[in-house]
């Protein structure tokens, strides 16, 4: 029998939930397990209602997923407390081994009774147990708590109460709503059921930024990034490619599922960690501080392949290697600079003399030409079925999906908005390779709808000339009331 479960979120990060080919979705399709909605999901619940084919598979899902929370084996959910109680004293009778749901469509209903076999599962004298209360946009006090839990000694549970390492851990949730200004009087929602596992929640302060050996301007912040491997969905196994590094952070999330990394980078100073320390108060770098010292604070310095000195508009690798994923974040020529090798010197030679000890210059390296670059590269080198993520900077206001980077052998299935500003954002975008039929792609034809270097300062200075305009009249506003004052002083 297929049962239900409750996927409850962490209420962040909105859009990287509910898009298509987002997180959750890409670690189902990576598992291979089907997904069933109970109840049509909604941006502004922070918890799903799904059918899966055992609890085997909840526990995989859980094990990958940084925005899950918490999974529980559902056992009853009403729109009251009196009616979730009757459901699960309904439930212990029901012994025709299916959910009984008065509406035929499994919309939300008040009847929600579970078969007495899930149940009958956690009553074995042996297993000890405990329940636990939560709320959510409510806090209770411990003897509010107590009561409610009380309130289930009906359930047919034989063990003894083991609070501290319980076989079995029952969960009771209330939900009021995700508005912390406007909380109900009474509960939107109720669940009960048995706590099946937690999400990876605890992955995003282990790899906090805050206690990593070797950071830069621009290292991703951790949960981003394992939401960045989700999505690529990253194996044990899999050869992934980061081909403009800097720090390395995404290499880290990568290499925690299993993936042995690479990554490149024109930056020779910020791969030998030689940069200015990035942390206030911090004058002079580690020894420890490199690529390599984060793998080895982590534990996973046996999957890390190496990181070159690479110009990524002269691919350094062989035609025929292919890559499991890439995951990166390119520069957008704002915090660190968009360059490649090059000169706009004409007819420019080097004397053989000068060869030994000679540094490439550098010229600007664009924006749609490193997404063209970028999107070829990955037609070029990605295995069939297997995922580019990367990030793509623009202006909210000027967004158009049909001008994002494009290429016939990719396609683009996942497209979540990250907010930077009032004006600014950039969208976590997923490509999958559907074809090995590679066509002569020089650049993109959409690339230069979103130069976003030149519009993110144009924006910013707009936005500094309205402040000052602002400022400036409310300079003379607060002048000509003062004047009108001490004229009104002198008349009296």
């Amino acid at each position: 029998m297929a049962r239900r479960y409750l996927l409850w979120f962490a209420q962040e990060h909105l859009d990287f939930r509910h898009a298509v080919c987002n997180e959750m979705h890409s670690i189902f399709s990576m598992l291979n397990i089907p997904l069933k909605f109970i109840e049509n999901p909604s941006i502004n619940l922070p918890y799903w209602i799904v059918e899966l084919p055992s609890e085997i598979c909840a526990k995989q899902i859980a094990s990958r997923s940084v925005l899950l929370k918490n999974c529980l084996e559902l056992w009853s959910r009403a729109k009251s407390e009196a009616k979730l109680h009757e459901n699960l004293k309904s439930s212990v009778k029901n012994k025709s081994g299916k959910w009984i749901v008065t509406n035929s469509n499994n919309e939300i209903s008040e009847s929600h009774i579970c078969p007495s076999e899930l149940l009958d599962a956690v009553s074995d004298p042996n297993k000890t147990f405990k329940v636990d209360v939560e709320t959510f946009c409510k806090h209770f006090t411990m003897k509010q708590k107590v009561e409610k839990i009380e309130n289930f000694s009906y359930l047919p549970l034989e063990g003894a109460v083991n609070l501290n390492k319980p076989d079995v851990t029952l969960s009771y949730i209330e939900f009021y709503g995700v508005d912390p200004n406007n909380v109900p009087q009474h509960p939107c929602d109720l669940f009960f059921g048995k706590w099946i596992a937690d999400g990876q929640r605890d992955l995003i302060k282990f790899h906090t930024l805050k206690k990593r050996e070797f950071i830069g301007n621009t290292s991703m912040d951790a949960q981003l990034s394992i939401i960045m491997a989700n999505q690529a969905q990253v194996a044990p196994g899999d050869v992934v490619l980061d081909p403009f590094v800097g720090s390395g952070s995404l290499l880290v999330s990568a290499a925690h599922f299993g993936g042995y990394i690479w990554g490149t980078d024109i930056d020779f100073m910020m791969l030998h960690a030689r940069t200015r320390p990035t942390r206030v108060g911090q004058k002079v770098r580690n020894k420890e501080e490199s690529i390599r010292g984060n793998m080895k604070q982590y534990g996973i310095r046996s999957q890390y392949l190496d990181v070159l000195v690479s110009d990524f508009s002269r691919p350094l690798w062989r035609q025929d290697l292919k890559f499991d994923a890439l995951i990166t974040d390119p520069p957008y020529g704002v915090r660190e600079p968009t360059e490649k090798i090059g000169i706009e010197k004409d007819n420019y030679s080097l004397s053989e003399q000068h060869l030994d000890n000679h540094i490439p210059s550098k010229v600007e390296y664009g924006l749609p030409h490193i997404y063209s670059d970028l999107l070829n590269f990955a037609a070029q080198h990605l295995s069939i079925g297997r995922r580019l993520v990367c990030w793509y900077p623009l202006v909210r206001d000027e967004y158009l999906e049909e001008q994002l980077p494009s290429h016939p052998c990719m396609q683009l299935v996942g497209n979540s908005e990250q907010v930077l500003s009032k004006m600014t954002s950039r969208r976590l975008l997923t490509y999958q390779k559907i074809s090995d039929d590679i066509p002569n792609m020089p650049h993109d034809p959409h690339g230069a709808a979103h130069n976003f270097r030149d519009k993110y300062f144009a924006v910013g200075e707009i936005s500094r000339r309205e402040k000052k305009e602002r400022r400036a009249e409310e300079i003379a506003k607060t002048a000509f009331y003062l004047k009108a004052k001490r004229e009104e002083c002198k008349k009296e």
